[in-house]
């Protein structure tokens, strides 16, 4: 059985073959980084960590890349509150969401661009639209782009520009000639800082956020490629704006495939930092340990609703111990992935109809029941290894079910001090994960030429 996914575009399960054979170029939605990232945040980028790790363990050539919107209004704003640069802000969030993901075992994508870098490819872009008679110069110095001139618009979404003109808010204002254009470039206004601000033939200003994955796509991967993914709640506008300035800039298909992982719900409403009613990941990690968070994420479908609660991550962590349970009985062997025995033929079915993690951790379950009649050390070691498409089950296994306990002072001196010899020995991987593990549990760690010291997150 081949790989199908689900493409958002034609709403459909399709059969997927990437443009150049055996290479999946795939392109991620980021976050804008002006606070620490929730667990939706999370979601996001776990579903798309699964997503290249099964294309990965299927024997794809991988190029990942997943953004950073590093100048946004909100960027700005917050900035200016704390009185520092948007550079120092965004470097700080970015180290933030790094330790944070890093803990979750979510791995780093290929390339990682911040919008900031590719503003003059931004610009280029418009210049194209504007020469095509897409884009326009309002009176207020913003350049807007021209919703009703690009034939292909509302495909994405599925709305047509009927019902979204009925959907309209807000007259016609900020010079746009339609109230569904948007903007390309924002003409600077004199109250934001100077780093805010960016010189160009239309005056001094910054880009729309829709503009930047565009130029981003495009300088990485191309004019067209395989898989654009984000949260849904980007669907529209951000990706329905995505495809009309690319495809309307380059006379191409931007990606074969739209791909989008569903909310995180707390008392069924969609957990954002709008409603109020977010937990950060940071927040999370104090209380459960980073696998059963993870679990817990991963064990559901990417498109379904994710519902948070205590209750359900409890539920998770007494699920994954049933799992290191079976490996406890018995030291698993090294094996090597062999798609036809029939456990791991059963995963690799459910993992490639639009990668279906629940039947995929149901045959993981299926699998530890027959660990403990047979005590079988290769299928212990199968076990291990379909664990780890999923980045689950890495850990010793003893240690996981021993977890929980506080650490005092000198347990967490002891960890100090094996991670700065796991340093001094350059193994950087094993610093890492001491690192991340203290983190899980609460402990934060700041290093300085005066040595590392630590403190319990607030």
């Amino acid at each position: 059985m081949s790989l199908r996914i689900y493409n958002t575009l034609t709403r459909a399960v399709e059969d997927f073959s990437p443009l150049v054979p055996g290479h999946v170029r795939m392109y991620v939605c980021g976050m804008t980084i002006y606070d620490l990232c929730h667990i939706g945040h999370a979601r996001m980028m776990m579903a798309f960590d699964v997503v290249q790790r099964w294309l990965r363990a299927s024997g794809y050539q991988v190029t990942y890349v997943r953004n950073i919107t590093d100048i946004d209004d909100k960027i700005i704003k917050r900035a200016v509150e704390r009185n520092i640069s948007i550079r120092t802000l965004t470097d700080e969030m970015i180290v933030a969401m790094n330790q944070d993901i890093g803990a979750l075992g979510i791995e780093p994508p290929t390339l990682e661009p911040r919008a900031t870098e590719y503003v003059p490819q931004m610009l280029d872009m418009i210049g194209t639209l504007e020469q095509k008679g897409l884009a326009y110069r309002s009176g207020n110095g913003d350049v807007n782009y021209a919703v009703r001139k690009f034939p292909g618009y509302g495909k994405l979404s599925g709305k047509s520009l009927d019902e979204l003109r009925a959907g309209e808010r807000v007259a016609v204002l900020d010079g746009k000639e339609d109230p569904l254009d948007f903007v390309l470039w924002k003409s600077a206004k004199p109250t934001e800082p100077d780093d805010a601000k960016w010189a160009s033939d239309y005056g001094p200003g910054r880009p729309g956020w829709h503009i930047e994955c565009s130029a981003m796509c495009r300088g990485t991967l191309g004019e067209t490629f395989d898989i654009h993914g984000g949260g849904a709640d980007l669907q529209f506008p951000h990706h329905e704006n995505e495809i009309a300035q690319s495809e309307a800039a380059n006379g191409k298909p931007l990606a074969n495939f739209w791909v989008h992982n569903g909310f995180v719900r707390v008392d069924n409403e969609k957990m954002s930092k709008s409603l109020g009613n977010f937990f950060t990941i940071r927040e999370v990690l104090a209380k459960y340990d980073p696998e059963t968070v993870r679990f817990f994420i991963v064990r559901a479908h990417y498109r379904s609703g994710l519902n948070y609660s205590d209750a359900h991550l409890d539920d998770a962590r007494n699920s994954l111990k049933r799992l290191y349970t079976a490996l406890h009985l018995v030291k698993p062997a090294e094996v090597q992935l062999d798609w036809t025995h029939p456990f791991a033929a059963r995963f690799k079915a459910a993992m490639d109809e639009d990668f279906g993690t629940p039947e995929a951790v149901a045959v993981l379950f299926e699998l530890a029941g027959e660990i403990n009649k047979t005590r079988s050390a290769e299928l212990a070691g199968l076990l291990r290894a379909l664990g780890a498409c999923l980045g689950l089950l890495q850990n010793d296994a003893a240690t996981f079910l021993q977890a929980g306990a506080t650490l005092d002072e000198a347990a967490i001196q002891e960890m100090i001090a094996q991670r700065a010899a796991a340093k001094a020995g350059k193994n950087f991987a094993e610093a890492d994960r001491i690192r991340n593990d203290l983190l899980a549990r609460g402990i934060v760690l700041k290093d300085s030429s005066a040595g590392t010291t630590w403190e319990v997150q607030s």
